[in-house]
């Protein structure tokens, strides 16, 4: 095929391809599928984080800063899955991560290999929530060294939470994070003596852990707006540090948008549906499910649930607006800088007929792209404005950023 000619097809395939999507997105049918489907898809590949911890230890606070649910959402959304633990999915609709919390530990005869069998085939990581002030902690490390002889390489993180009950009255968190690196010695500057000899006390308990698995300990403090400290967060940065050391790549990556701007609080919240979509639709590729999803009803979902965030509502013209915005010639003059090899993996829809190697890729790259320049469409759209270069550009830049993350969550060079 003469150059020339590629770029007329491609020209060709790439709106047959938003034809597609549009059809898709508002066809009652699509919408009307079961969005369990959907979630099924992204389930496969989400990470389960096991919190392991007694009651008020602060679980739920860790679950809450991590994904910015309010606590009420968080508590409503888990579902129990064996008789002592329940699973909160998080986006409910899609997930990017999976939170198993432990429900019995510590009651009369508990036993955590029910537990610790539910997901054995996933990644995993343990989050070991401990108060920083109490000392009772043998049913934590009793759980903790029984999956690690089973798991010796699943990796560990002690979130040690409530500092401020070792401080005195009117003390705050000290300005500077204290604590070090989440693998360092304690400093015992500016710390209470009895909140450093108590966190010391906890990490010895794990000393002869079993495995050789990571393991990394992370004083934290996350509090209510009337509990009068700042930040209410305190250590939030040191745990998610802790959780890119320990967790399956790209974890912390799915949950924050290192690319949002300050106080863009809709795109921040629409990037963990976006990941949690494109997840899905690369499942949707390689994993079989009942009723399998194709990937243009997994983007339409997506699309639908992008548009709730912004409070907009898709119709033939405002999606007929973004598929113009984002431009047939300008995506294909975008492919054409990769040349022929790629050209499958920067058509939207119809890359998940170009082979099963590069489906999955394709397919999470695409939907990545097209949900990052549906929020800057739809932020423009509801404020009555519009920008079709900024939407190409957000779509370009997006593909290119999905597949880097893709080479980088493998293992291989980005």
């Amino acid at each position: 095929m003469a150059p020339a000619d590629w770029r007329v097809n491609l020209q060709d395939v790439l709106a047959r391809s938003w034809q597609g999507l549009r059809d898709t997105v508002l066809s009652p049918q699509a919408i009307a599928t079961p969005d369990e489907k959907v979630a099924a898809l992204a389930r496969q590949a989400a990470p389960v984080i096991w919190l392991i911890g007694k009651v008020q230890s602060g679980k739920t606070s860790i679950v809450r800063a991590l994904t910015e649910a309010t606590a009420a959402e968080v508590g409503q959304g888990y579902k129990p899955c064996t008789t002592t633990s329940a699973l909160f999915d998080f986006p409910s609709d899609a997930p990017v991560i999976r939170f198993l919390d432990t429900r019995g530990l510590g009651e009369k005869g508990y036993d955590p290999a029910e537990d610790i069998g539910i997901h054995e085939s996933q990644a995993h990581l343990m989050l070991a929530v401990m108060k920083a002030l109490d000392p009772q902690q043998e049913s934590v490390v009793q759980t903790v060294k029984a999956a690690r002889k089973r798991h010796p390489q699943w990796p560990l993180v002690v979130a040690q939470t409530t500092l401020h009950e070792a401080y005195a009255p009117g003390q705050g968190h000290p300005q500077t994070y204290p604590y070090g690196a989440p693998a360092e010695d304690l400093s015992a500057d500016a710390i209470p003596a009895d909140l450093v000899r108590s966190l010391a006390y906890q990490r010895s308990l794990f000393k002869g852990l079993p495995g050789n698995g990571l393991c990394v300990f992370v004083p934290i403090d996350f509090t209510q707006p009337g509990d009068g400290y700042e930040p209410r967060d305190y250590g939030l940065e040191a745990l998610l540090h802790s959780l890119e050391m320990a967790a399956p790549a790209g974890l912390v990556a799915a949950l924050k948008d290192a690319n949002a701007k300050t106080g863009d609080a809709l795109a921040s919240e629409a990037h963990p549906h976006i990941m949690g979509y494109a997840t899905a639709a690369a499942a949707a590729d390689t994993v079989p499910v009942a009723g399998a999803v194709a990937v243009p009803v997994v983007q339409s979902k997506m699309l639908h649930s992008l548009a709730r965030i912004y409070g907009v509502d898709w119709n033939r013209q405002a999606l007929g607006e973004f598929a113009a915005c984002l431009g047939v010639g300008a995506v294909s003059r975008y492919a054409a800088g990769f040349g022929l090899r790629q050209l499958a993996k920067l058509i939207p829809v119809y890359g998940q007929t170009a082979g099963a190697a590069a489906a999955a890729a394709t397919s999470f790259a695409t939907t990545f792209a097209i949900g990052k320049a549906a929020c800057y469409f739809l932020a423009i759209h509801r404020a009555g404005g519009s920008d079709p270069k900024g939407v190409a550009k957000t779509y370009a830049e997006a593909l290119a950023q999905a597949f880097r993350f893709r080479k980088s969550a493998q293992g291989a060079p980005a």
